[in-house]
């Protein structure tokens, strides 16, 4: 009876380890904290590369955001072509994380402390919920964007649409899509290099101290890739 009792307990074991909710997070999510207070949580994530979105929580397509993060995509129109992105989705949501951390806006903060108006950014968070037809989720930290992560993944699963692609404006912004793709590189400094450069070809056809001169510390990574066998 001992021995029975045994193999029924395997099995029960196995079913709940079997129960843990998966989602999907893009790779570039992998370095925050938000992975490993997932796990914690009884969530388990599968790393690759999303086209769209950070995470595909239960079919749900999710943009995250610091407070920080948030204003600078904003003011350089990223988070415009991400939003547009996300609509391919028909459950979408942008979680803007920190707000215990950072003022998201402030009428008694002077706007050079945020770089925008605060009404600036109240007329941008309108125009999210109503143009862009995506809800705002607003997260104390990183642990606060896990737990509403980890309620929605423990949720009844939907369809999420398989033919999700990059969108792009024109060739400038998917010029500038590859070179933000290698390491430190930001939108910032692919538009320089663009600028100066004019095309993707001269910038991998630069001598390596050129490349460093431009980049400094990041070329490191930039000449490592450039130079690695698939």
């Amino acid at each position: 009876m001992k021995e029975i009792f045994n193999i029924f307990l395997k099995n029960t074991q196995k079913e709940k380890i079997a129960e843990r909710p998966r989602i999907q997070a893009d790779y570039r999510e992998k370095s925050s904290l938000i992975i490993p207070e997932l796990v914690s949580l009884g969530v388990d994530s599968d790393i690759k590369e999303l086209k769209v979105a950070d995470y595909i929580v239960a079919g749900v397509a999710i943009e995250r955001k610091t407070v920080s993060d948030f204003i600078n995509s904003m003011k350089n129109g990223r988070l415009v072509s991400q939003l547009e992105e996300l609509k391919q989705y028909e459950s979408r949501l942008l979680i803007v994380e920190g707000i215990d951390e950072q003022d998201l806006y402030s009428d008694n903060m002077p706007e050079e402390n945020i770089g925008m108006h605060p009404n600036s950014v109240r007329g941008f968070l309108l125009s999210i919920l109503l143009n862009y037809k995506t809800p705002i989720v607003f997260t104390k930290n990183y642990e606060d964007t896990a737990r509403f992560i980890s309620v929605l993944a423990k949720k009844k699963p939907r369809e999420a649409p398989l033919n999700v692609t990059k969108k792009f404006h024109d060739k400038k912004e998917q010029m500038q899509y590859i070179l933000e793709g290698f390491p430190g590189i930001g939108p910032k400094t692919a538009k320089k290099l663009l600028k100066k450069f004019k095309t993707i070809r001269e910038i991998m056809n630069l001598p390596e101290e050129e490349l460093r001169k431009e980049l400094g510390k990041k070329a490191d990574n930039f000449v490592r890739i450039i130079n690695s066998r698939y």
